[in-house]
């Protein structure tokens, strides 16, 4: 029997199917598409991504030569804080999924900020006030789509993440969920008490009608519609965010281990046990995963926007470069970057700086600069970005991270994951499987339903591909660092109203 690992990220859906001994056996994938109809706006259509989730299982089944009816469990892993609203009775959405990357409600932020209740968010959710989340994100729709709000506090509208949303519609309408590290993605989640925030949805102006049932991320909540999903009933029995998906994959279950993921945006996060983080200033406090029966463990995460969006841009923008892989060849080409930097603040800038308004910004050009600089330049900019979470977390928090952990596309890039050990000063450790999103889900969904007998199995399944070790002197990394910081202040508060 196999499980179906889901992970439904932004710019596509890729499944993992996965054996008895967490061996991939077929994958599936399928692209959803993004738009971006206004400055600072990103969305896509929930139909989509739905219709990528059923159409990449049924894509890694043929790969496998396996049937639906092979399937044990699903597991669902989903692109965080990507807001969903639907009609109950219908199925229908009430507006485009509005995606995390999109800053359309950076000014509610502002106000709320102005207003003094930034303390107050931090406290209760292990957020920052910022556009990024989900609740502002419900609350423009409500107010901007005709008879949505009414409707909502009469309890015909469901709200949720990209999670929530598949459930639903997966189960026929059945079950409308969502588990613990997405509730804590939402700024609607008091972090203490594991529960929905009376007094956050109060301050966003949202009603408590459409919310999702909370659940633990791994647990068998129900089975998939056969009209919905591939003529079968599969048991649903895995729930978690992308993010939390690959440090449960990573195998970082103690205190202290720390991993990223290089995507759309690159998320470095640090396991810190059992009882919530000590309030941050600019790190996120959220819950790495929760198993029934077990309390839940918290994590601290430095949430970047813009890494291999940046990449994106460079291909599909500028025409830098044909292939992604390209990079790492025209990175290598030149002996150091020239005093060439580019601060990819394309979507404002996450952790630690947290601002919507900054903009990317390249820098150091002169007649000499060519497309190898700007490659370069890119791929510096990932790890730099990764350095800011890491010393943040050393001296915000005192967790000091002696390896990371590498995940996503980008940990196939040895030039990035050198670099990115070079600029850190510590080891980086990649694993073979790099699809470690997909992996959480599945490993998840294999707990709860006995595939796999617990954590010690899971640790020994992870096998290291290779170890980058430092090369760079102390004091060129710390130039290097030092003219970084210098160009991301540059490109702070510049898209004013």
């Amino acid at each position: 029997m196999l499980v179906a690992a889901v992970d439904q990220g932004t710019s596509g859906t890729t499944v993992c199917l996965l054996d008895a001994e967490a061996t991939v056996v077929g994958r599936g994938y399928r692209a959803v598409e993004t738009s971006f109809p206004r400055p600072g706006w990103v969305e896509q259509d929930p139909e989509d991504l739905l219709a990528s989730v059923v159409g990449a299982v049924a894509d890694a089944l043929a790969d496998a030569g396996r049937r639906p009816a092979d399937l044990a469990a699903l597991g669902i892993t989903n692109q965080r804080e990507t807001t969903v609203l639907w009609e109950r009775r219908t199925g229908r959405p009430l507006y485009p999924a509005i995606v995390w990357q999109d800053r359309r409600t950076a000014a509610a932020c502002e106000r709320l900020a102005a207003a003094g209740h930034a303390a107050l968010v931090q406290e209760r959710t292990g957020l920052v006030l910022d556009p990024y989340f989900s609740g502002t994100k419900a609350a423009w729709v409500l107010d901007h789509v005709p008879g949505a709000r009414q409707a909502a506090e009469a309890g015909r509208v469901a709200f949720g993440t990209v999670d929530s949303w598949l459930v639903w519609r997966l189960t026929g309408g059945r079950v409308h969920l969502t588990d613990v590290t997405n509730a804590s993605r939402t700024m609607l989640f008091d972090l203490a008490s594991g529960t929905w925030s009376e007094e956050m949805l109060e301050l966003l102006g949202l009603p408590a009608e459409p919310l999702p049932e909370i659940v633990p991320s791994s647990r068998v909540y129900a089975h998939t519609d056969p009209g919905s999903f591939l003529g079968v009933g599969v048991p649903i029995a895995a729930v978690v965010g992308d993010q939390q998906a690959a440090l449960f994959a990573q195998a970082c279950f103690a205190p202290g281990q720390a991993k990223n993921t290089y995507g759309t945006g690159s998320f470095v996060l640090v396991n810190t046990g059992t009882a919530p983080p000590a309030p941050q200033t600019s790190l996120l406090r959220t819950v790495a995963f929760g198993l029934d029966g077990e309390p839940l463990t918290y994590a601290l995460e430095g949430a970047i926007l813009s890494t291999g969006s940046a990449v994106q841009w460079l291909r599909d923008g500028l025409g830098v470069i044909s292939d992604s892989a390209q990079t790492a060849e025209l990175a290598g080409s030149l002996a150091g970057n020239d005093g060439v930097y580019f601060v990819p603040a394309l979507a404002g800038l996450g952790a630690p700086h947290w601002d919507p308004r900054a903009r990317g910004m390249i820098i150091g050009l002169t007649r000499a600069t060519s497309p190898a600089h700007l490659a370069r330049a890119v791929l510096e900019a990932i790890a730099y970005q990764t350095r800011d979470v890491v010393e943040e977390m050393a001296a915000g928090a005192g967790v000091t991270v002696t390896e990371l952990r590498a995940d996503g596309g980008a940990a196939r890039n040895p030039w990035l994951m050198q670099f990115q050990a070079d600029i850190l000063g510590v080891e980086v450790d990649v694993p073979e499987n790099t699809e470690t999103t997909a992996l959480g889900s599945g490993y998840l969904a294999g707990l709860a339903t006995g595939l796999y007998s617990g954590r010690a199995e899971l640790d020994a399944l992870r096998r290291t591909a290779r170890r980058y070790r430092p090369s760079l002197g102390a004091d060129q990394r710390e130039d290097l660092y030092g003219r970084w910081l210098r160009a991301v202040e540059r490109s702070r508060d510049w898209d004013r109203d």
